[in-house]
């Protein structure tokens, strides 16, 4: 095979995964691991590729797993609610795994008024900032690859570290919902949740109700996998019922308006936050 079409043959399985490691371009190819490593070091020279330790994370336009910034202005009413309802399930003294993402983020955002003690794991570089100089959290971070554009620790590293740790509850986003599971954006970031998953006693899920019936690229597991879902009150009766009937307690979050009566901002009222079983 001519090195220009086994390189392409390796960018396309790195650009279809976000991720792979070196032993799986070895046995994809069929070649020695030191042709790899240099085609890998090629890649990387012409930026389609970042080399990482063990692997190699697609660079390109990074469109499966989009920036932050670009998702943080969208629903963003919805996730401040869901952030202070997934709040609501903790108790003083739990220790929380919290995913990245800008639900997760809210999450944390709410944690910054409690008036007790949290110890709080994350592998969020922007979630870790804004809860470093908070009295009531011991904070530890995650380390690991942190994915472009994303703040967010990913791969074998972040999966590695995560192995020895184990939690009261692992609060996760996701990118879609449907009646086969719960699925995200990218495989990369779905083999490290699941390790988050495998950490805590309890999953929670956060998600707004935009994001039923959406069937993203990789599947994380299934719905009864998971035992409580945080979501606004927008969700509809059919979604809802296909969440609790395997076995998920779904929590409510009214989601107030800049209509409505109350916080400007769009906070939810301080009585107006509900659980429903």
């Amino acid at each position: 095979m001519l090195a220009e079409t086994r390189r392409r043959h390796l960018l396309d399985l790195i650009a279809r995964q976000g991720f792979a490691t070196l032993d799986e371009l070895v046995k994809s190819l069929g070649v020695s691991e030191s042709t790899v490593r240099r085609d890998l070091e090629a890649l990387d020279l012409a930026r389609a590729i970042k080399r990482t330790h063990g692997g190699a994370v697609f660079q390109g336009e990074m469109r499966a797993l989009p920036a932050l910034e670009d998702r943080v202005t969208k629903a963003a009413l919805e996730k401040q609610a869901i952030g202070q309802a997934a709040v609501a399930l903790l108790e003083e003294g739990d220790t929380v795994l919290l995913d990245g993402g800008t639900t997760t983020l809210e999450v944390a955002r709410s944690l910054l008024g409690l008036g007790y003690s949290l110890q709080v794991v994350t592998n969020s570089l922007p979630i870790a900032q804004l809860l470093a100089s908070c009295p009531t959290i011991d904070l530890i971070l995650i380390g690991g690859y942190v994915y472009p554009r994303t703040g967010v620790a990913l791969g074998p590293l972040a999966i590695a570290t995560m192995q020895g740790i184990r939690v009261r509850k692992s609060v996760l986003g996701a990118g879609g919902i449907v009646a086969d599971g719960i699925y995200n954006s990218n495989l990369l970031l779905v083999e490290t949740e699941r390790q988050m998953m495998a950490c805590g006693q309890e999953t929670i899920i956060v998600a707004d109700s935009s994001k039923f019936g959406r069937q993203a690229l990789a599947r994380l597991c299934g719905l009864d996998e998971v035992q409580h879902l945080v979501v606004d009150s927008g969700i509809g009766d059919d979604d809802r019922g296909m969440v609790e009937r395997a076995g998920v307690t779904v929590h409510l979050a009214p989601v107030a308006t800049e209509n409505a009566e109350g916080p400007a901002n769009g906070a939810p009222r301080p009585d107006g936050l509900r659980k429903d079983a």
